[in-house]
């Protein structure tokens, strides 16, 4: 089992810059890959980066690559995503997520987001022009 809350999300102005956070709880949080989704109105949930679970292994969505950074600490169970350069285009509910049953994880990240089993609430971000 896995908790996740998602903080950090706020309104901003293009060019801007946020750090949204991901705590978790639970027992195999450290053991799964983990990252986060986003989902604009009106569109569907899309994955925005992920990482393995020693954190060596990241995915960005081409859409974020060189502007957005995932990380992981498994010692206080939390994830990140520093988010810069931000562009109204990135206006969304961000979630966080875990796949708690891909063996995979341990070398690779997981950008298949039918193998994330457990989910945050999620946090909004709004970039404005």
């Amino acid at each position: 089992q896995v908790q996740l809350v998602e903080s950090g999300g706020d309104s901003v102005q293009t060019g801007g810059s946020l750090r949204l956070s991901c705590a978790a709880s639970g027992t195999t949080y450290s053991s799964s890959c983990v990252g986060w989704f986003r989902q604009a109105p009106g569109q569907g949930r899309e994955v925005v980066a992920t990482t393995s679970t020693g954190g060596g292994s990241t995915y960005y969505a081409d859409s974020v690559k060189g502007r957005f950074t995932i990380s992981r600490d498994n010692a206080k169970k939390t994830l990140y995503l520093q988010m810069d350069s931000l562009k109204p285009e990135d206006t969304a509910m961000y979630y966080c997520a875990a796949a708690s049953k891909n063996p995979y994880c341990v070398y690779t990240a997981d950008r298949e987001m039918r193998h994330y089993n457990y989910w945050g609430q999620g946090t909004q971000v709004t970039v404005s022009s």
